[in-house]
């Protein structure tokens, strides 16, 4: 499986890649939501991990420049992992399109589950965890 996550703070991105590591997968990174758009354009994803609250482009913007697209990369799965605990968060990030919202710090059973959830759901990908 190969992830890209979206996340301006170098820490997080290596304590979730230490995560996928553990089930195989393998973790592309982008500092912001600017350079996850060009990196989705580039490359095909299996799953996306968004932040929100990143400098310039925040995370639900990005995800409705992703579910915008015209092609099956607009399809992608995305798991929102964020520190935001707004009361409606949940809600805008799955009306922005969001497949699953995880909150910081996010465990690594969290993770997995999500991923499985997905991937249960639609598309026969692999298995996580």
């Amino acid at each position: 499986m190969n992830v890209l996550f979206i996340e301006d703070d170098r820490m997080n991105r290596r304590v979730v890649k230490d995560m996928l590591d553990v089930a195989g997968a393998t973790m592309d990174e982008a500092e912001s939501a600017e350079l996850g758009l060009e990196a989705i354009a580039a490359k095909d994803y299996d799953m996306l991990l968004v932040d929100l609250r990143m400098p310039g482009m925040d995370g639900i913007t990005a995800i409705r420049h992703i579910r915008e697209r015209g092609d099956a990369k607009g399809a992608t799965p995305i798991i929102v992992i964020t520190a935001d605990t707004a009361v409606d968060l949940r809600e805008r990030c799955l009306e922005a399109g969001a497949d699953e919202v995880l909150f910081k710090p996010v465990a690594m059973d969290a993770l997995f589950d999500a991923m499985g959830r997905i991937l249960a759901r639609g598309a026969g990908g692999g298995v996580i965890g």
